[in-house]
């Protein structure tokens, strides 16, 4: 089965073409104030426009509140929303219910206890992403920091899931041979500072994560 890439954090037309052009199969699209990659409605309704039929669309949010959820839904009409905050199984539950779109939960991970929570989710998320958890006081997401991949060698879930926290192109081969991922995410490992993806390094990326299945079949 093909891996699945997400290039998270488009800002640009730039990125976004190259995105398309490298094969990336999920574009994130950030709305989140403390992020360098937020983007305003306006813009992302134009990233989102510029997407669409070419990847899949995902908007990530941060314990957004309902009438803010309804506002990106209508600019970006995305095919993924991807709640990236501390967001409760029940608050989850509730987004997928009132607005319908699917969901991809973010999960923090720093040990094997951070697991537990998983299955209190399932009712709730399509997707999981497992990611790094971030520094204290610092916006969840794009540190460009791992956590040991090993703790989810042989793990099953119920839920296709990505794996993300300090990916890039010299390393996503390692990660996925490590962690056993059927999907990556990657952020700050496609930039040359924070917010400004670089079309070279996402092309860089797809690829070394497509010649990691083309060599496995």
């Amino acid at each position: 089965m093909a891996l699945i890439v997400k290039i998270c954090g488009i800002n640009t037309a730039e990125a976004a073409d190259a995105a398309v052009r490298a094969g990336a199969d999920l574009g994130g699209l950030v709305f989140h104030p403390k992020s360098p990659r937020n983007l305003k409605l306006e813009a992302a309704a134009a990233l989102a426009a510029r997407l669409r039929g070419r990847l899949q669309i995902v908007a990530l949010l941060a314990d957004a509140d309902d009438e803010t959820t309804a506002a990106v839904i209508l600019a970006v009409k995305p095919d993924y929303l991807q709640l990236h905050g501390s967001e409760t199984p029940g608050r989850a539950a509730a987004v997928r219910s009132r607005f319908g779109v699917p969901l991809i939960k973010a999960i923090p991970v720093a040990g094997p206890a951070d697991f537990a929570k998983v299955p209190c989710y399932l009712s709730a998320a399509d997707i999981f992403l497992f990611d790094a958890k971030a520094p204290p006081g610092l916006a969840p997401g794009g540190h460009g920091a791992p956590f040991d991949w090993q703790i989810l060698r042989g793990r099953s879930f119920s839920r296709p899931w990505l794996l993300a926290g300090g990916l890039g192109p010299g390393n996503v081969a390692r990660a996925v041979a490590a962690s056993g991922a059927p999907g990556v995410d990657v952020s700050s490992g496609v930039e040359t500072a924070p917010g400004v993806k670089s079309p070279v390094l996402i092309a860089a990326f797809v690829s070394a994560a497509r010649n990691l299945m083309e060599a496995r079949s």
